[in-house]
């Protein structure tokens, strides 16, 4: 049923609730686990010039050690756990908007299948944070299975 399962990740705690079933699936299918970091450079744009927001926008973050490192470590992580468990594993780093990014990621690679967190977040909360999980839901045909970190905690 699943052949190539996306997760993307940031290396937070919401993310790893996702990254735990998304393992699960892979394992499960014997489907290869894609790990997808994106900088988000509408949150960065502000305070980077045009030349390094067009790097970061096309996956190039030589010269931004902490985001390289960030971007690394939470993939890596991933593909760690892949390893582990004797699932084949993709690691990509891209920058941009990253409903955009998750959605253009899937419909490229062939993904059928893109697993997320979420905060659980509702109401006037999430109308003024935004969601990356709730625009990607809208952004994206693929299936979207997404993982309640406040309920993968209990």
């Amino acid at each position: 049923m699943y052949e190539r399962i996306l997760v993307p990740t940031d290396g937070s705690d919401v993310a790893e609730a996702a990254v735990d079933h998304a393992l699960d699936l892979a394992t499960k299918y014997d489907a290869e686990l894609h790990a997808l970091f994106v900088a988000d450079t509408d949150a960065i744009a502000y305070s980077l010039g045009a030349e390094q927001v067009d790097r970061i926008q096309q996956g190039n973050f030589a010269g931004m050690t902490e985001l390289r490192e960030k971007a690394e470590a939470a993939t890596g992580h991933v593909a760690d756990l892949a390893d582990m468990e004797g699932i084949e594993a993709v690691e990509h780093h891209a920058g941009g908007r990253p409903h955009d990014m998750i959605a253009d990621y899937a419909e490229d690679n062939d993904i059928d299948l893109i697993v997320m967190g979420s905060h659980g977040r509702s109401g006037v909360r999430r109308a003024l944070l935004g969601s990356v999980t709730e625009r990607t839901l809208r952004s994206t045909h693929v299936p979207v299975l997404v993982v309640d970190a406040q309920g993968a905690e209990s």
